[in-house]
Formats: C-alpha cells, structure tokens, sequence
C-alpha cells in the first residue's frame, strides 16, 4: 500500500514521509478521506469491536513501521512485564534505535532513521550498532559515526532524552511514561486484540 494511502485509511496524520506530511503536498491534508473510489462518499460504515480493535493495531504497525512478527513479539516481551502492558509496550516501541534517531531530529523519518542503522552511521555506547530494532537502555549513549553526514531537522526533543547538539552526543535519561510517549495510538485496544 502506498504509504500516504496509510495515513487517510487509518484517519491520522502517521508522519511516515518526513517533511512532506508537514507540507501543502501531504495528501491527508489534501483529501482526508478514505482512499478508493467510495472513499469520498459520505457513508458512515459501522465498525464491530473487532475490527476496531484490528485497525488500531494496523495503525500502529504502520506508525512504527513494523511487520506483524515484530509487532506481535513486543507485544508478547510487554505482556510479560509486570508493568502495565499498554504502557511497557509503547514503551519498548520508542526505546527501539530507529525510533530514537527520529524522535533526536537525525532523520525525517522512520524509514530513514532504518536505513542509517543499516547503513552503521550510528553508534551506541561508542559500538557502532546496524540492527535498527536495538533496545535501548536508561544511560546509553548515542552518536554518529559521522557527524559531517547526518544534518539535524528541529524537533521538539522528548523529556526521556537527552541531547548535547554540539558534540551531537544523545542519553537516555529514563524510561518514557505514557505521558511522554507522543502518539494518538489507543493501546487498550491492541492490548485487547490480542487478548481474544
């Protein structure tokens, strides 16, 4: 599926083309409709408690970039934690390295931030890192292999992370809460998908 075709299926803004979602071209802003040849009509289809549930965890799928393997093993590693679910899944959501690059402005988005891990332009407690799904820990540190190659976007830096723009050097300070976490994401409803 095209990716800004997520973003009007789903009903939300999923940022997943960088600065293009923030500009007149976005497509949602441009026809925040259902994509389709019914898309625009206005009927109002009722939807059961399943496929809500469903269409919440697809939206978050597709927010995090994530194939159903990936996104069902967090899950199951969040529902053995003895914290709230919801929380510690989003949680190990955001601690992902790829996640982190994007929320430090050193990528416009996800699939970018990806591609630099892959690509060893990261490096995690002076270890360069390409597994772009690494969790990370409260006290690690973060940097470029090359700071010449990544040009910095302005974000608002989440409170969780920490960031020395000069020495481009980032920490984790502590572990997000829910309130830190930035996203629209209903976990209760995924949390109840799979607990069919």
């Amino acid at each position: 599926m095209d990716t800004c075709r997520k973003c009007r299926k789903f009903g939300a803004k999923l940022f997943l083309k960088g600065e293009r979602c923030i500009s007149p071209k976005c497509a949602f802003t441009r026809r925040n409709y259902q994509p389709g040849s019914h898309g625009n009509k206005k009927m109002t289809r009722r939807k059961s408690e399943y496929g809500t549930q469903l269409m919440e965890k697809q939206k978050a799928k597709a927010e995090y970039g994530l194939r159903e393997r990936q996104f069902s093993k967090i899950f199951r590693l969040a529902s053995r934690s003895k914290e709230n679910t919801g929380e510690q899944f989003l949680r190990l959501l955001e601690m992902r390295l790829d996640s982190v690059i994007l929320r430090l402005g050193w990528a416009v988005s996800l699939k970018q931030a990806r591609q630099s891990v892959n690509h060893r332009q990261f490096k995690v407690n002076d270890k360069v890192v390409n597994i772009p799904s690494t969790t990370l820990q409260v006290k690690d540190k973060i940097s470029p292999v090359k700071k010449e190659k990544i040009q910095p976007n302005k974000v608002t830096l989440p409170k969780w992370l920490k960031l020395d723009s000069k020495n481009m050097v980032a920490e984790v300070l502590h572990l997000p809460s829910r309130e830190e976490i930035e996203t629209d994401l209903n976990e209760q409803l995924i949390i109840e998908f799979y607990s069919r």
